[in-house]
């Protein structure tokens, strides 16, 4: 018995199924894989991923809320974001070889108004950019003692260690929105 017709069509198909993946490969292939960013530049990357998050919230959240709370043990939505705020300092100040700041949080009656805090935000994320820059590769790797853990830690070490520790308080202000009835910047529909 030939088989003979039962393979050709078989056969077309498996080759008529490999031409989209042909295609796929060959503009892989002309599309040049772009390099990794610099040592600076990925922890910079970071550091404003997250600050352009917060900044966001800050400008977005009714001031009328400002004062919210989950739980009455809780920060308030502003005192979070005081809080991530002023604990950049840590590191900026540590980065640019400066004293961390006498307290980790500074009080609500210093900022009144959601202006207030707005712009406190954007300073210390900005400051923080600005220190990083500063630092440039080189500086990544420069040796600091990080004030809560009482070690040598590297400077891009530290900073990732407050860029996560910003989105957690990140993730606590989207619940904030959501026990609000809000949604998030970041969750809304893409334009």
């Amino acid at each position: 018995m030939n088989r003979a017709p039962f393979f050709a069509p078989a056969l077309l198909a498996i080759a008529m199924a490999a031409i989209p993946t042909l295609a796929q490969d060959a503009a892989k292939k002309e599309t040049p894989v772009k390099p990794a960013s610099s040592p600076s530049q990925a922890v910079l990357e970071g550091w404003n991923d997250i600050g352009r998050k917060l900044i966001a919230m800050a400008e977005d959240f009714p001031e009328d809320k400002y004062d919210f709370k989950a739980t009455p043990a809780q920060r308030s939505f502003a005192e979070n974001l005081l809080h991530t705020s002023n604990a950049n300092y840590f590191f900026t100040n540590l980065a640019l070889g400066q004293k961390p700041p006498a307290e980790e949080d500074p009080k609500r009656e210093q900022y009144k108004t959601k202006a207030d805090v707005v712009a406190f935000v954007k300073k210390a994320f900005a400051d923080g950019a600005d220190a990083i820059k500063a630092k440039g590769d080189k500086g990544m790797s420069q040796l600091v003692v990080d004030p809560f853990a009482h070690q040598q830690v590297r400077i891009s070490d530290l900073a990732y260690g407050f860029i996560e520790h910003n989105g957690e308080h990140y993730g606590q202000l989207v619940v904030y929105y959501r026990l609000s009835g809000l949604v998030p910047p970041e969750s809304l529909p893409k334009k």
